[in-house]
């Protein structure tokens, strides 16, 4: 009986090293592939992964169908490279080609314009060169739309102060404003924030013109608040306002309010400032109250 229960102890005692043999082997193989995964996924993040750094004979099925999936990937990479680089040649091409016959037609518009017309052709002539200026507009704001969207326009934030777009927006909107007889008034700050001056000035600029444009009478105010993470580049109106219904709408692409249908612009402008905003780390809000103006808030990160 003794012996027995000897054999049945040493039978136990040998399955149980066996198990814990089997189950070390398991985990150091278990390592051995995360290892070997791991190895591969930092190739592919660092762009140098290739299949044949790997023995299909060695691998497991894991390994063997993750190199295959971040092959795949690295040729769809590639891929997607050269898609962006023919849209920036197609982009560049629409650019460089458009330009000669646009400015001819705004050129013998200009010289109609400047003939011995009757009042009828006169009219026409002047109504030529204005759709002639949109037309070159809407092309010029298309092709940026298309470059910061696709990722061939990248931006480059810096250290600036906020004074510098400030300056430029009075350079370039004040005497629009006096034209329409409207109280445009910026007050200077000593803010500063990361940001690209270039495409700031575009992005604000484009709010500014909608106020001027949208504001019969009163006035228009740019001022920067300054927050510990945040400053806000501040446009207010006395114009129209924004319907409630249509708040939700006015960032989408070639959206325009029902009110200013029959009026020059496309519905860009508020789309491509907030992408700006966005690519820069930065948002976008806004606050109206119908026929009583709106607040148009751009936020800039200070850090």
């Amino acid at each position: 009986m003794d012996k027995e229960i000897l054999i049945i102890l040493l039978i136990c005692i040998v399955i149980t090293i066996v198990s814990i043999i089997a189950a070390v082997y398991q985990y150091y193989q278990s390592r051995k592939i995360l290892y070997r995964i791991n190895r591969m996924l930092e190739q592919a993040i660092n762009g140098v992964f290739t299949e044949m750094d790997f023995n299909e004979s060695l691998l497991s099925e894991v390994e063997s169908n993750m190199s295959k999936y971040l092959s795949a990937s690295e040729v769809s990479a590639k891929n997607v490279e050269e898609e962006k680089k023919m849209l920036h040649h197609l982009i560049s091409d629409i650019s460089h080609q458009t330009k000669t016959p646009l400015a001819n037609i705004k050129l013998y518009a200009e010289l109609l314009k400047e003939a011995d017309l009757r009042e009828e052709d006169a009219d026409n002539a002047e109504r030529l060169y204005r759709q002639t200026d949109k037309l070159e507009f809407l092309i010029q704001t298309l092709i940026k739309m298309s470059r910061l969207e696709s990722g061939i326009l990248k931006l480059e934030p810096a250290g600036y102060p906020i004074q510098n777009v400030l300056d430029l927006l009075g350079q370039q909107y004040t005497a629009i404003a006096e034209q329409k007889n409207l109280k445009f008034k910026i007050i200077p700050s000593d803010v500063e924030a990361v940001f690209d001056e270039k495409w700031t000035v575009e992005a604000v600029g484009n709010v500014v013109d909608n106020a001027i444009k949208y504001t019969d009478s009163g006035r228009i105010q740019i001022r920067v608040k300054s927050y510990e993470m945040f400053c806000c580049i501040e446009v207010s109106d006395t114009g129209r306002g924004i319907r409630e219904s249509e708040m939700g709408s006015i960032f989408g692409r070639f959206k325009r309010s029902s009110d200013v249908k029959n009026e020059d612009g496309v519905g860009i402008g508020l789309y491509l400032a907030r992408e700006i905003m966005q690519q820069q780390n930065g948002y976008m809000k806004v606050k109206s109250e119908y026929g009583k103006g709106s607040v148009f808030q751009l936020y800039l990160p200070r850090n």
